[in-house]
């Protein structure tokens, strides 16, 4: 299936969708601050989708910051964004073709679902 690339900054959040993708069929690599996402966006490492927390400790919107810099380096790849907070209208427009949301808290079929679906409208 795909390599996901997921960002989350809370460990059990973390290994919680590492397990479900990785169950469902899929790779994963992950990160879990802005530096490290984006050491690996800029890497030759490959990946099919970007799953990130828009909010990350490291920075209050970095998950909008690592859309942007996969946009830059890999136009066109898919990227899903996750948050537990209610987004603004900025973040909206965020939410292009190749992107989607997915409120937390979130089942793993939610999950699944989101993540089969923007990779098959992506391909």
């Amino acid at each position: 299936m795909a390599r996901i690339f997921i960002v989350e900054d809370e460990a059990q959040v973390l290994t919680l969708a590492e397990s479900v993708l990785q169950e469902a069929g899929h790779d994963t690599i992950s990160a879990s601050t802005v530096a490290e996402a984006q050491a690996i966006v800029h890497s030759v490492e490959e990946f099919d989708l970007v799953f990130t927390d828009i909010g990350l400790a490291d920075q209050l919107e970095g998950g909008i910051t690592i859309g942007q810099a996969v946009g830059q380096a890999r136009s066109g790849m898919p990227v899903v964004y996750t948050s537990g907070r209610a987004l603004t209208d900025g973040m909206q427009s965020l939410f292009a073709e190749r992107s989607a949301f997915l409120p937390k808290p979130y089942t793993a079929q939610q999950l699944i679902e989101v993540v089969d679906d923007i990779l098959e409208r992506s391909a």
